[in-house]
This record gives structure tokens, sequence and C-alpha cells, in this order.
């Protein structure tokens, strides 16, 4: 596996002080009007939704001060709504209820651009951050609706937390979640360019390849079921599917583990001492690692007043139209256009980094607690890499 440690500074990082931010000063009220009526936005939705993104997304809500101020709001509230998004395949009973409750985020989505949310507090702060983007650039900005309807079709796809096929539809996966969700706070600042988009691309991936490989030992093995619940009344499928669900799925790509060796049935009973399982998860750690690498190489390219190095291969797909000049704009300009999103991607590439080194440094056992703790290094390290200008 390639190393996931940043390269030394090649030129000398601009001198710039992080302004600490308190996270309950963002906003403390806001005005969001129906068709029909004002919706007062009461300051005590912040602090729920803050909680509920530390309980969750520690590293985000740690990584929020490193946002540009104008862009907190949003970037909470797509944090939230991924949050809301991500937890509905752990806590429904079955996937039919799943698909209901993606139906109702489609629909607090399609609300929310309409300018009447419902009484949910996601879907509010939402329709304020589009309300105020639109005020803010005197409507020639707003954030992409497609984007938020694509994550939520790739968390349905895996609704049942079924294998990916292979180790290309993962990161296919990945990019529809965790760069997606990049792209639309690169919009909330707001940003339309190429390279950070690309950038953005292979960061997001990273994280999301990252995201299933911690999450493999919490699927592998499931917590028990709430024995206190009634379930009293139950269809037998209903009961079967909760029975399989509660037996544990192994959820890495399935042409990766033939290739080391791996039976889900061997995970199942054995664990981290499953034949090849070590192999596999070095495998897949590697592709993140390699995306992460890629991502440092074109920053540096650019600090060198070079070419990121190679093209963006999402360019001309929906939401990635750019203006001709922007493919032959001059490096310091993209440069320019990294800076003024460099908040955002450092962020998620340092926690990524630091994760995939504490995977390394055991072996590649993702079924260690060292790798399950949460990083107290983050703060530092992210602070570091703000203040260096390097991820």
């Amino acid at each position: 596996m390639h190393s996931t440690r940043a390269s030394p500074a090649t030129a000398p990082a601009p001198h710039l002080e992080l302004q600490p931010q308190k996270f309950n000063q963002l906003e403390h009220t806001a005005q969001i009007y129906s068709s029909t009526v004002a919706i007062p936005i009461h300051c005590s939705f912040r602090p729920k939704l803050n909680c509920q993104t530390r309980k969750y997304d520690s590293p985000s809500y740690t990584l929020l001060p490193f946002i540009p101020p104008s862009s907190q709001t949003a970037y909470l509230s797509i944090r939230a709504f991924n949050l809301e998004i991500a937890r509905i395949a752990d806590t429904v009973s079955t996937p039919h209820v799943g698909a209901l409750r993606l139906q109702f985020w489609r629909d607090n989505v399609n609300s929310a651009f309409a300018g009447r949310p419902p009484k949910q507090p996601v879907a509010i702060l939402l329709a304020h951050v589009l309300n105020t983007l639109s005020a803010r650039t005197n409507g020639r900005s707003s954030l992409s609706k497609s984007w938020f309807m694509r994550v939520i079709a790739a968390r349905e796809q895996y609704l049942t937390n079924a294998p990916y096929p292979t180790l290309d539809a993962l990161e296919k996966y990945a990019e529809s979640t965790y760069s997606t969700l990049l792209y639309l706070t690169l919009q909330s600042l707001p940003l339309s360019s190429l390279t950070a988009d690309h950038l953005a691309s292979h960061i997001g991936k990273a994280a999301g390849i990252a995201a299933v490989l911690r999450g493999l030992p919490l699927l592998a093995f499931p917590p028990p079921p709430n024995h206190h619940s009634n379930n009293a009344g139950l269809s037998p499928m209903v009961q079967d599917q909760r029975g399989r669900r509660a037996q544990g799925v192994v959820t890495l790509p399935l042409d990766v583990m033939a290739s080391t060796g791996v039976r889900e049935e061997d995970v199942l009973r054995q664990g981290a001492e499953a034949l090849g399982l070590r192999d596999a998860v070095f495998t897949v750690a590697t592709r993140a690692s390699d995306h992460l690498i890629t991502a440092r190489s074109m920053l540096d390219n650019l600090r060198r007043g070079e070419e990121v190095g190679h093209g963006y291969e999402h360019e001309g797909e929906e939401g990635h139209i750019y203006a001709s000049s922007q493919s032959s704009t001059k490096s310091n300009t993209q440069l320019a256009e990294v800076e003024q999103a460099f908040g955002v991607l450092m962020g998620p590439a340092v926690s990524t980094g630091l994760w995939l080194e504490r995977l390394q440094r055991v072996d590649f056992d993702a079924f260690r607690e060292e790798v399950r703790r949460r990083e107290w290094r983050l703060p530092w390290r992210a602070w570091w890499a703000f203040r260096r200008r390097r991820f």
C-alpha cells in the first residue's frame, strides 16, 4: 500500500490564522418563506443538528470551523441530510420500510427546493440555505437538486447492505455519495470549478471507500436486536428479513474477495482471523490511498505552476458542465480556485488519511478496536494542514 502521509511542502505556505468559530453562534434565527406564510426557524434547531452531527459524524463536526463562515450553515444542512439518509439502512426493520423512508426524503428535498419545507428540521434548514444562497448571489447560484437525489439513489441501491460486485462499483458508490456531498458544499461557497471538483472527486472516493471499510465489523457483527420491542403479529417474511439482517453481512467487493480467497461465512465465524481478510482489506484500502495520493499530487503540480496531470473523468456529466475556458485555465487561476475551496477539501482528506494510517499500523485488521476509536489527533492535524495549505 502506498503511504498516505503528506509530502513535504514544496513552497512556503501563506501565513493564515484560523479564527475559531463557536458552533452555537452561526445564526440565531432565520426566516423561511413558504408560498403563504413565513416559518421562523428557532435557534434550538441548530444545537439539535449540531448534536446529531457530533454524535454520528464527529469528523464533520470537528471540521466545521474550517468551512468559510458564509457556508457553514449549508455544510451543516448537507451533512445532516446525509446522516438522515445513511442511517436508514440500520434503523428500519425491512428494505420496504427503508424504501418508503427514502421516498419521504425525496419528497422533503422537492418541497425544500419549492420553498415549502415540511416541519422537519433538516428540510427547513435546507430550504433556508437555498433561500440565503440565492439572496447572497442575486439568484445566480443554488445547490443542485439532482445531486441530493443522486445520494438518495446510491443509498437505495445498497439499502440491504448487499456486497459491492466489484471494487469499481464501490468506487462509483463513493463518487455518488461522498464526492457528491463535497460538490454540494463547493456549490454553497459558491464555486464552480473544474479543478476543485476534480480534487473533490478523488478525495470523496477515498473517504467513501474508507467509510465502507470502517463499517465492516459493525455490519458483520451487528448489535443484538431489541428484545423489548413488540414483535408480535409480524409476518413470517418480515421475521425472516429481520433474522437475516441480524446475522451480519460482509460488504467487501466480491471481486476482491474472490482474488484473495475470502469467504463470507469464514468472516462471520472467525472475524479478523478469516483467511485472506487482511489481504482483501489491504487491496480496498490501497484504492482509497491511491485517490488521496493523486489529489496531493494534483495540488503539488498546481503549486509548481504545472497542469494537474490528468483529465477529469466526470467532465461533461450532469452537474459538471463548465465554461469551455475552464479546460484551458492557467495553473495560477486553478490554484486560486483550490485555495477558495481548501477548507472544504482539506477536512475529509486529512480525516481519511489519518484513518488509513491507523489501519496500516494494525496490519489492515479492520476489526481492531484501535481503528474504531475517535481520532483525537484530527483537530490538530486539520489545523496544521489548513495552516500549511497542504493535506
